[in-house]
């Protein structure tokens, strides 16, 4: 599994494996799929606020990818940060979730980062042991705050200190 920097050449290979996840999954609650433009504007905005935007490789092809923001807008949350990480569902239980988490929490702590958050969906049952396998723990669940599929949702708050 290689893990690198996305660029503008990699969109096609991210989009579908956001919007199927976006489509057919209760991971995330946004129901929106992604475009091409929208890939490439979150891009320009993570290179701008010196947040990576990582894919990794396997087989030829993208098996996922990984972010990482601001927790909550503010000064006072400048070295708190929450990630993405989204695989293909073929690359799950290969170690690319890890390897793309494992170089986010890397460059987060290189910058000053103290602690990572991730929000999980509560029906993401492999997502909250992924995270508690890397040293997450839950620190809060918080009921009904996401609605997707007809459905309440729970959201499930996980930290690591870096």
């Amino acid at each position: 599994m290689k893990v690198r920097a996305a660029g503008v050449a990699d969109i096609a290979g991210i989009r579908p494996i956001w919007n199927a996840v976006i489509r057919d999954t209760l991971i995330t609650f946004n129901p929106v799929e992604k475009t091409d433009d929208d890939l490439a504007a979150l891009l320009v905005t993570k290179a701008a606020q010196d947040h990576p935007f990582l894919v990794a490789e396997q087989d030829g092809g993208l098996a996922g990818f990984a972010t990482y923001g601001q927790f909550r807008g503010g000064l006072g949350y400048a070295r708190t940060m929450e990630h993405t990480v989204i695989l293909a569902p073929a690359a799950w239980g290969r170690g690319g979730g890890r390897a793309l988490l494992c170089a986010l929490e890397d460059h987060a702590r290189a910058r000053g980062t103290h602690s990572m958050f991730a929000g999980i969906s509560a029906a993401n049952a492999a997502g909250v042991a992924f995270h508690a396998a890397l040293g997450y723990v839950q620190v809060a669940t918080l009921p009904e705050v996401g609605f997707k599929f007809g459905r309440w949702l729970d959201l499930v708050l996980m930290q690591k200190f870096l």
